[in-house]
């Protein structure tokens, strides 16, 4: 009996002994591993921190070089002046593509860093454009019959007080340099611009008020500032699209970045390559791009935009920065709500 205690004891002890070896390696294999994960953590830091270190470094590089060139109109020639421009938008257009690829890996500041900065250029390039290459005027006939169905009501005889000189019979007033065109203070018409007068041009859109408008073709950019109860589609854009104090509309682009400030109610059909971004709005929606017309796919060629690749529902509020929670400033149109028909004559 003495014998088989012993061997039981025996057998407890080894026992014992192989599962504290057994709790012994287990921590330790959780420790190498744990270090792992901690080192591996620091190499993906360290890798972000490098390619965030470079993105800055190339992009403020190649930003001062278009800001010198924008610097470098000032007194030149015309040659000269047009050469610059165009130097400075093309390295504009690199620094926007530069700026959606890195996304990623940037952090929120620096990504609001670098928009900002960019559209401080884009918007430098445009007022120096517009200073030192001198303007012409042309009539932009509206479709006078279809804006008849739009509203029953007649266009104001009396000007708006930033209209200016009121337009001709049948047609508004259109500012137009060479790479920059637009139309202003209008209200309850239609109108249409033919691809051939926006192509690769930075179109602005400003104090629209129960308009339809159509804009066929590829422009560079797309600026639309105090639109109240319009209807705007616009073919692919090259870069960016700006929306400034816009209420009560339904929009559609595509584009490569949105940027939208102060805007209210209003329906966005968008296909982003980027992720688009709002500030100070609220009740605005998104549904992906629907509109078409006989040159889409061409003008889609034309801005270099990746029809496969559209980001509609990835929208970054800048008003809202609660981690895991949705913005209650924007939302996705349900499908069964979605705008199908595109007609102006609607």
């Amino acid at each position: 009996m003495e014998a088989t205690v012993e061997v039981g004891d025996k057998l407890a002890g080894e026992t014992g002994a192989v599962k504290i070896q057994e709790r012994l390696q287990k921590r330790h294999q959780a420790r190498i591993e744990d270090v792992e994960r901690r080192k591996e953590a620091k190499e993906s830091q360290s890798v972000a921190e490098e390619k965030g270190e470079y993105f800055s470094s190339a992009f403020n590089r190649e930003r001062e070089a278009a800001e010198e060139l924008l610097s470098g109109c000032s007194g030149a020639d015309r040659a000269t002046v047009t050469q610059k421009l165009e130097e400075a938008t093309a390295k504009t257009v690199q620094l926007q593509k530069f700026l959606s690829d890195s996304v990623l890996f940037l952090t929120q500041y620096e990504l609001r860093q670098a928009q900002a900065a960019l559209q401080k250029l884009q918007t430098s390039l445009a007022e120096t454009r517009e200073e030192a290459l001198p303007k012409k005027k042309f009539a932009f006939k509206a479709r006078t019959k279809a804006a008849d169905k739009v509203s029953a009501t007649p266009v104001s005889d009396t000007p708006s007080p930033d209209a200016g000189t009121p337009a001709d019979a049948g047609s508004t007033k259109v500012d137009e340099a060479s790479e920059q065109c637009g139309f202003s203070n209008m209200s309850d018409v239609v109108v249409i611009k033919p691809a051939e007068e926006i192509q690769q041009r930075d179109v602005l859109l400003t104090h629209l008020t129960n308009c339809k408008v159509r804009l066929l073709g590829s422009p560079s950019t797309l600026h639309l500032k105090h639109i109240d109860s319009c209807e705007i589609l616009c073919g692919p854009v090259s870069s960016s699209v700006f929306i400034d104090h816009c209420r009560n509309s339904t929009l559609a682009f595509p584009c490569q970045q949105l940027r939208t400030h102060n805007t209210t109610d209003t329906q966005v059909y968008l296909h982003v390559t980027s992720r688009a971004i709002i500030e100070d709005c609220r009740g605005v929606s998104f549904a992906p791009f629907s509109w078409s017309y006989p040159s889409l796919e061409e003008d889609f060629s034309v801005s270099g935009l990746d029809q496969n690749r559209n980001n509609w529902n990835q929208v970054d509020d800048f008003n809202w920065l609660a981690a895991g929670t949705p913005s209650p400033n924007w939302a996705v149109i349900p499908e069964e709500d979605r705008k199908t028909s595109w007609d102006p004559k609607n």
